[in-house]
């Protein structure tokens, strides 16, 4: 049974992947996560034996190294990370430190003969759009925000690890990815919360900034497809939908599909880190998932649907 590590693990992304790995019964997942964003609640059914959960923080190398050294991972998924846009900018030094865990991720990895890396990076490292869509080897990278430019440099640290270690690696740059176990603190969950409790849906601006977005099933689909037919070696992917629709149109449809009295309240705009426009060119991931995409409304459901059978 091969061996996965999966930093970031109790988060919605990190989450939903794990689950994912375990609920296939051919991997054997550890969990590492320091819950300062994550919750115990992501985690896989305790019904499954094959995972196991360390609460330790990655960007302290006397954590992760005794983890690392003593399980002897095939593969690891560094998705340990500060997320969230007004957290990041209000905790810069913290999104700065995340730069230790790349590197502690990066050194006990090629040390310990782990196969290949894999790492989340961010649809914010394009910055302001000077195309549209967004390429992975056209687009130029241009955000100066803290959290970007940590992703960028993580980024940089995987393939320069591959140039003087020969230590294999996968970059996906995620774009907004919503599901049943992302917390209210981002922007879909945020209003859908919102809508079921009749609260009125704040906007930040005119609401015109557009966004696309990606139910968490195509994005952990597609990056399991990826480790388990051995492709996109050393490559950088985007992870996202290529609908766009404005924070408003979202926010209407929400109130729509909800049959929510929530009122549609304007904020004035952030002075940071809020860009006008995303969307990826996702032909790779098109090509490797090998299906449509699930479209923003009938996500919208699986995600309604999810959160009933919770409750």
């Amino acid at each position: 049974m091969k061996k996965i590590l999966i930093t970031g693990g109790a988060g919605n992304v990190g989450g939903n992947l794990a689950s994912s790995f375990v609920e296939t019964g051919n991997y054997y997942v550890v969990i590492v996560d320091d819950l300062s964003t994550g919750s115990l609640k992501k985690l896989p059914d305790e019904k499954y034996t094959n995972w196991k959960f360390i609460k330790a923080d990655v960007n302290n190398f006397n954590d992760i190294a005794p983890i690392m050294i003593s399980n002897n991972f095939d593969y690891v998924f560094h998705y340990a990370a500060v997320v969230g846009v007004q957290r990041t900018l209000d905790n810069p030094i913290k999104v700065l430190n995340d730069v230790d865990g790349i590197k502690n991720i990066l050194n006990l990895s090629k040390s310990t003969n782990v196969k290949r890396v894999f790492y989340s990076s961010s649809s914010e490292v394009y910055g302001e759009p000077v195309e549209l869509p967004q390429h992975e080897e056209r687009t130029p990278l241009n955000s100066r925000l803290p959290y970007a430019i940590v992703k960028n440099i993580g980024e940089s640290y995987f393939k320069s690890y591959y140039q003087e270690f020969g230590l294999p690696y996968t970059i996906f740059r995620f774009f907004n990815t919503y599901g049943p176990k992302q917390s209210t603190d981002f922007v879909v969950s945020k209003f859908l919360d919102a809508c079921k409790n009749n609260r009125d849906i704040t906007i930040y601006g005119d609401g015109k900034q557009s966004r696309t977005f990606c139910y968490v099933s195509d994005n952990f689909e597609v990056t399991k497809k990826i480790l388990e037919e051995n492709i996109g070696i050393n490559e950088t992917i985007n992870i996202g939908h290529d609908k766009e629709y404005s924070i408003l149109e979202l926010a209407q449809i929400i109130i729509e599909i909800t049959n929510s009295k929530s009122k549609i309240i304007h904020l004035p705009p952030l002075k940071d880190g809020d860009m006008t426009r995303r969307q990826p060119d996702i032909t790779r991931m098109k090509e490797i998932l090998g299906r449509d995409l699930i479209n923003l409304e009938s996500g919208l459901n699986k995600l309604l649907n999810a959160i009933e059978l919770s409750n």
